[in-house]
């Protein structure tokens, strides 16, 4: 059995909060410099240059890379070796985000409920999803989620007659729906499986898998390139500009799911796709 000190809990989250905020993932800064280089648009090629320029602005500067520092999700791999001494994990959680995003001087964004709209002023409560995995070590995955992109997201109960076919579809209609508003080029994640809302939370946590890693499985790993493909011939462009960089990469998740069911989410993130990772 090995102990952990929820204080290392709060200060890996606080840290995480403002790294991630801050500082663009190498995998996108390699995909927007690759856009660079093969935008047909002469406009959309000079949105990407300064998307990249912001970028490196907020990096040397730590200051976020853009206003809307997002609503605070967590991927949580605890192993069965693990304790945690003193606060709650979530409790452990949401001190630290409150902390990160109050002295890291980053948008507060959540309110306390849906339909009365007042804001809880330190960004919490985070969203937070629990796997229970072997081992005496603490996995903590963030993903700040700005709700431009997340307003463009989708869910839909296809039949299993649908196959890949209707996959497709529904993905490429959903982002040809979303257009400018989620800020691209985007990253699309994908979820297919599962039940309805296990094909959401799959959607999202495809979000923080590393752009240049494509899926395990050859199948789906062909399928995120095409849907790629189909997604840039879209013409949406960044920012809404046109041209061929609509998108960077989709990433698709699966799971098991039942004989009469096909379900399958669409989860969008911004240029940026902000997320960071940390082991305890």
């Amino acid at each position: 059995m090995r102990i952990i000190k929820s204080e290392e809990i709060t200060r890996a989250v606080k840290e995480m909060c403002i790294s991630a905020n801050c500082h663009l993932n190498g995998d996108i800064r390699r995909a927007l410099e690759k856009g660079v280089s093969t935008e047909k648009s002469e406009v959309s090629r000079g949105v990407l240059e300064k998307l990249l320029q912001n970028a490196d602005i907020a990096d040397r500067k730590e200051v976020p890379i853009c206003q809307d520092t997002g609503m605070a999700v967590f991927f949580i791999e605890i192993g069965n070796e693990v304790f945690v001494d003193g606060e709650t994990i979530a409790e452990a959680v949401n001190r630290g985000v409150s902390e990160g995003y109050t002295e890291g001087y980053l948008r507060k964004s959540v309110v306390r409920d849906p339909l009365d709209r007042v804001n809880t002023n330190d960004n919490t409560p985070a969203v937070i999803y629990y796997d229970f995995v072997k081992g005496d070590k603490l996995k903590l995955t963030f993903a700040p989620k700005g709700f431009g992109s997340e307003n463009k997201g989708g869910i839909k109960m296809l039949n299993p007659s649908d196959g890949v076919g209707g996959v497709i579809d529904f993905v490429v209609e959903t982002v040809r729906k979303a257009g400018a508003n989620p800020c691209p080029p985007m990253v699309v994640g994908v979820g297919i499986g599962g039940t309805m809302d296990k094909a959401a939370v799959l959607s999202k946590k495809a979000l923080t898998r590393d752009i240049e890693i494509r899926n395990k499985t050859p199948y789906y790993a062909e399928l995120e390139e095409k849907l790629l493909d189909r997604i840039n011939l879209l013409g949406i462009g960044p920012q809404g500009m046109g041209g061929t960089t609509t998108a960077l990469a989709v990433n698709i998740e699966t799971y098991p799911t039942h004989i009469a069911g096909l379900p399958v989410a669409v989860n969008i993130n911004c240029h940026a796709t902000r997320h960071a990772v940390r082991e305890i």
